[in-house]
């Protein structure tokens, strides 16, 4: 079991583990092997101190940097899920799970808002993981609402399993070749079904449907159905703490103002605030 599980590898989950390392707790970080693709697109960072016009690849490559010589390893993965432990939580994550004593969430902002049914469908027809739930879809047709060509690999295992694939690809230039993806145009307004899905709203139409895969970053309060959530943001403490005790977060999930210094702050403060809580519970 890990002292922590940091959800993110941006600025804030990377202040966080910078922090938790100093601090010699053990600890997981879980996130994507570039760090962040909002920092490594930008173009230049002039409100950082310290980084006077760098760009965002070079931010990230300095981060890069600091994790490799701290030691510190990123398990790449999405997490779908955080569930209540004996003794903290466990976090799943594509096949695997992982247990940690507290949660620092680092998810920055949701770049595609949850649809009207999505929440309520869940674990009914709709997945935010194609590893986990795919194989459930063999022979099946299935909508895929795809966020970033990062995620097309998980396009082509689906592809593998269904016989239909309906793809809503929400960027530019969509590589993915199989014979059985249908690119589709515009983007699902609701899930739509009984029990189960049955289909999504598309323009007035349906798009008949076994299964709705949303590959995407999951909003927090999809992780954590409980958590307190305000406007989109996560609800928090000036000790980055949650209404969930155990749970921590920081950077652009807790909301404005959406910038690396606040982030970095966030993620520095949640850290020792897990720290905190620790000792506290070892003293019981």
């Amino acid at each position: 079991m890990y002292d922590c599980i940091i959800i993110g590898s941006g600025v804030a989950g990377v202040s966080a583990a910078l922090t938790l390392k100093a601090l010699k707790r053990s600890f997981l970080i879980i996130g994507n092997k570039n760090l962040s693709a909002k920092v490594m697109s930008a173009e230049k960072i002039k409100n950082y101190p310290g980084l006077n016009g760098a760009s965002g690849a070079e931010f990230v490559k300095i981060m890069q940097a600091q994790l490799s010589e701290g030691g510190i390893a990123l398990t790449e993965g999405r997490v779908t899920g955080i569930y209540d432990g004996e003794n903290g939580f466990f976090v799943a994550c594509g096949q695997d799970v992982y247990e940690g004593r507290t949660i620092i969430l680092a998810t920055g902002v949701e770049t595609v808002r949850p649809i009207k049914g999505e929440k309520e469908f869940l674990g009914r027809g709709v997945s935010y993981c194609a590893t986990c739930d795919g194989f459930l879809y063999k022979g099946k047709t299935i909508v895929v609402v795809c966020a970033s060509k990062e995620e097309e690999h998980e396009v082509e295992l689906l592809a593998s399993y269904a016989a239909k694939v309906c793809l809503f690809a929400l960027y530019k230039d969509c590589a993915v070749t199989a014979p059985n993806v249908e690119i589709m145009r515009g983007m699902p307004s609701e899930i739509v079904g009984g029990m189960k899905v049955e289909g999504v709203m598309v323009g007035g139409r349906k798009i008949e449907a076994d299964g709705v895969f949303m590959l995407k970053d999951a909003a927090c309060d999809s992780l954590y159905s409980a958590l307190e959530v305000s406007g989109g943001a996560v609800r928090t403490g000036r000790d980055m703490s949650t209404n969930i005790s155990g749970i921590f977060a920081a950077g652009d999930c807790t909301g404005r103002p959406y910038q690396y210094a606040k982030a970095a702050g966030e993620g520095n403060v949640a850290a020792h605030s897990v720290n905190a809580r620790l000792n506290e519970k070892d003293k019981i």
